[in-house]
């Protein structure tokens, strides 16, 4: 079997710079009373399936397991906009996650909306923490470590 590059040996100070990130964001969502760890896991398992991450699929549903979510939001977050399971942040926040993964422009009504919903220090929070996720997407579907390896 053939095994991809360790990105985590062969490029340290690289992956520290995306691990420092996470710590901000944890540190931000956990204080923060619109966009919540919780809401953030959300947010992080969603745009892993948008990118097909399957690594990442496996991780943050077992981080948003273990931070109290249901199975039921789980799944049915692939069809969050015609699942009634979700709060008015959540829909703000997981429709500028995938707006933004898609790599859609932000036109003015569209920023102004989310940011009377989440606030502006949430919305660059979120924009930050959407901008990481496509980033580890692209890492781990590069790289394929194995699925099922990460334990919360």
């Amino acid at each position: 079997m053939f095994f991809r590059a360790n990105y985590f040996e062969l490029a340290p100070k690289a992956i520290q710079i995306l691990m420092n990130q996470e710590d901000y964001l944890r540190k931000q969502f956990s204080i923060s009373e619109t966009v919540t760890i919780p809401i953030w896991e959300l947010i992080k398992l969603r745009v892993s399936q948008m990118n097909q991450c399957a690594f990442c699929i496996d991780m943050h549903s077992k981080d948003a397991l273990s931070h109290g979510e249901s199975h039921e939001r789980i799944i049915g977050l692939s069809a969050w906009r015609n699942m009634p399971l979700y709060s008015k942040t959540e829909l703000a926040a997981l429709d500028w996650a995938e707006y933004l993964t898609l790599a859609n422009p932000v036109d003015e009504e569209f920023y102004k909306n989310t940011v009377e919903v989440l606030g502006e220090k949430a919305v660059v929070d979120l924009t930050i923490a959407i901008n990481a996720i496509n980033s580890w997407n692209r890492i781990a579907k590069t790289f394929m470590p194995e699925v099922g390896s990460y334990k919360p």
